[in-house]
């Protein structure tokens, strides 16, 4: 392997992740009738056309937004609805507005990449070949000239963008971007017009509340008892279509959730704050409620604590996640194990591959008897973007298709119900260090040890607060310093332990006299 020039980057220390303090869960809204689903489709039609102009006037405000314009968006709304349908259509619009002004930092950040590493590549030389941290020149005067061209348009992207981030001025779409554009590609998306018109109302409906803690059953808006009644105050102008006393309309369905329904069941007898909302899968017919409520803090549990019974160390990729179990002194256990998915398809199948990926490493782990899971603290946000690596397209694909941070917290979420901790490290030079110092050394006869199994290894022993180097064999006596300390490994603290050892290019010169000689 060829030596790597220049100094390393710090290697950020290890720690253990926190545990999500918010739980959601869905279940399916069974034996509604065809009036139920008319009062549905009614309530979420008129809460939806409030929350389109109230989002439309907190757009409007920009940064210049006060608490005391927020109080008059709230009452000109509750005239309309309810005090409380009011306070939950303005905060989501609110939380809808914030989002998008972080999306616009984060493009800007993506600009601000692209237009630097298309600098730097102009002012190369036509054809100048490039290194592994940086890309060269471009291959050609003509690609030149259309970087040059592509800049520019960059440049006029970034202005407007930033523009309207410094003005707070966002641009959303209620019902999605992506859906709304799905209307000029009906064919490409195998969608007819009437179809696609039945999923865009439905996704500007408003059907959601927020718990309160103290009411009954922890709700006041949308309310589930513990037998599974559900029923929802109805707004002011559709008080005629209720069934039951207070402006009140009872659904025929009985809701149970088969996903943590006791712990569900504990909060609404307890009248603890339970938020639901309700929601129509068009293609199929039908309507859905998600509960979710916070959970409180718990104590994370210490770095030594998790490192006592070892890890299994993974490995992250574009097609599958490679993991090893490692004991405590950092040496593999058994045999490497692999965990394919497919995230080809549909958001549906792609993450139900996820999580039926993560339910085996799960699993696995249990039956290891390790307590702690250890895995890279990845974030593609810059190495995404087109200019990076050229005209590398494949290599950005695969990049591209490594689910980061849908996984990260998703294997958070999960290890937390198996009692399992997560461990992040730092991503950098694992694959290196795996392929170079434990790659060929775990190899047998009969099976070849990949690239990314190496590479779970350089994660779990830098989990476990080991170098990425294997102990290496004593050397025999009368040789340079016996059996001396070269057999002892590097201690945590000690400086440079996981870089590569310099290259040796000539014997030991031993023409200085010892002293007192």
């Amino acid at each position: 392997m060829a030596e790597r020039v220049g100094p390393l980057r710090p290697v950020t220390p290890p720690f253990v992740v926190a545990q999500p303090q918010g739980v959601s869960v869905r279940t399916r809204l069974k034996g509604l009738t065809s009036r139920d689903e008319e009062v549905l489709r009614r309530v979420g039609a008129h809460l939806g056309s409030l929350a389109g102009r109230d989002l439309a006037i907190r757009c409007a405000d920009g940064l210049r937004h006060t608490a005391q314009r927020w109080t008059e968006r709230k009452r000109n709304l509750t005239g309309q609805s309810s005090s409380r349908w009011a306070g939950a259509i303005t905060k989501a619009t609110h939380d809808q507005w914030a989002l998008s002004l972080r999306s616009q930092a984060a493009h800007l950040t993506g600009l601000d990449a692209a237009i630097d590493t298309i600098g730097r590549r102009l002012a190369l030389p036509v054809g100048e070949k490039g290194s592994k941290r940086a890309p060269g020149g471009y291959r050609s005067r003509s690609e030149w000239f259309h970087k040059s061209r592509r800049l520019a348009l960059l440049k006029q992207r970034r202005e407007k963008v930033a523009a309207d981030f410094a003005a707070g001025r966002v641009h959303v779409v209620r019902g999605g971007r992506a859906l709304a554009r799905t209307r000029h590609h009906l064919r490409e998306a195998d969608l007819t017009a009437e179809r696609w018109r039945k999923r865009w109302q439905a996704a500007r409906w408003f059907l959601a509340a927020d718990g309160e803690s103290g009411k009954r059953y922890g709700n006041e808006t949308l309310r589930i008892t513990p037998d599974g009644q559900a029923s929802l105050k109805l707004p002011a102008p559709l008080t005629d279509l209720a069934n039951a006393p207070h402006g009140r309309y009872v659904l025929a369905a009985k809701i149970s959730f088969a996903h943590r329904g006791g712990e569900w069941a504990d909060r609404v007898a307890a009248d603890r704050a339970v938020a639901y909302r309700l929601h129509l899968d068009t293609d199929r017919g039908r309507w859905y409620v998600d509960a979710s409520w916070q959970r409180p803090p718990v104590q994370i549990l210490p770095l030594e604590a998790a490192r006592a019974g070892g890890m299994v160390a993974v490995d992250t990729n574009a097609d599958h996640l490679a993991a090893w179990r490692l004991d405590v002194h950092g040496n593999p256990v058994g045999a490497p194990v692999r965990f394919d998915y497919d995230l080809s398809g549909t958001s549906q199948h792609r993450d139900a591959q996820l999580r039926h990926a993560l339910t085996r490493l799960l699993h696995y782990t249990r039956r290891t008897g390790a307590k702690a899971i250890a895995v890279e603290d990845l974030d593609f946000a810059e190495a995404k973007t087109r200019e990076r690596h050229g005209r590398n397209r494949r290599f950005r694909q695969v990049i591209s298709g490594i689910p980061t941070s849908r996984l990260k917290a998703r294997l958070v979420s999960m290890a937390a119900e198996h009692d399992l901790a997560v461990v992040a490290v730092d991503a950098a030079y694992t694959s290196v260090w795996g392929a170079q110092h434990w790659q060929r050394p775990t190899s047998t006869p009969t099976r070849e040890t990949t690239r990314h199994e190496a590479a779970s290894l350089v994660i779990g022993r830098r989990a476990l607060g080991h170098g990425a180097r294997r102990r290496t064999a004593p050397p025999p006596h009368h040789r340079s310093d016996g059996a001396g300390h070269r057999t002892a490994q590097a201690e945590r603290r000690v400086p440079g332990r996981e870089g590569t050892r310099p290259t040796r290019k000539a014997a030991r010169m031993r023409s200085a006299q010892p002293p007192g000689v």
